[in-house]
């Protein structure tokens, strides 16, 4: 094996690792999202709610769906066969070998694509949620500041 042919390995593996790490954030990104998600609910079912406490919580639970809705989004599987499973369950068995040959640079940039796409579905899917945390702190403190 060249120089060459390693390097593109070596980055045909980190650009795969790279996909895993984002999809296992994406994970706990999710289930963080619908734990927040439910005991906003909780606390909203038990506060007595003024106008301005609905409306940030409201507001902040819609940043929460779109967040979840974005990281459903990224970790959605690509069935176009263009990578990986499912061009290889398009194959027999004799042409597999000859797939796996094929330009190893062309995967590569591929699967960049692909997790370009995946970290920044993750990027904004956490700004979401931040936004989303910070209107449901305002709507406590409002409903909190309205009960007193």
């Amino acid at each position: 094996m060249s120089a060459a042919d390693r390097n593109l390995a070596v980055a045909h593996a980190e650009v795969k690792a790279e996909i895993a790490r984002t999809d296992a954030k994406t994970g706990l990104l999710l289930a963080f999202v619908g734990a927040v998600f439910a005991g906003a609910w909780t606390v909203a079912r038990a506060l007595p709610l003024n106008l301005p406490a609905c409306l940030a919580g409201a507001f902040g639970m819609g940043l929460l769906v779109a967040a979840a809705g974005l990281l459903l989004r990224s970790t959605r599987p690509n069935m176009r066969g263009a990578h990986g499973f499912p061009l290889w369950a398009t194959l027999t068995p004799a042409e597999i070998p000859g797939a796996l040959s094929n330009d190893l640079a062309a995967d590569i940039a591929g699967l960049s694509r692909l997790a370009v796409a995946k970290f920044t579905s993750l990027r904004r899917a956490v700004d979401l949620t931040c936004a989303g945390g910070a209107l449901l702190v305002l709507a406590v403190l409002f409903a909190l500041g309205g009960a007193v």
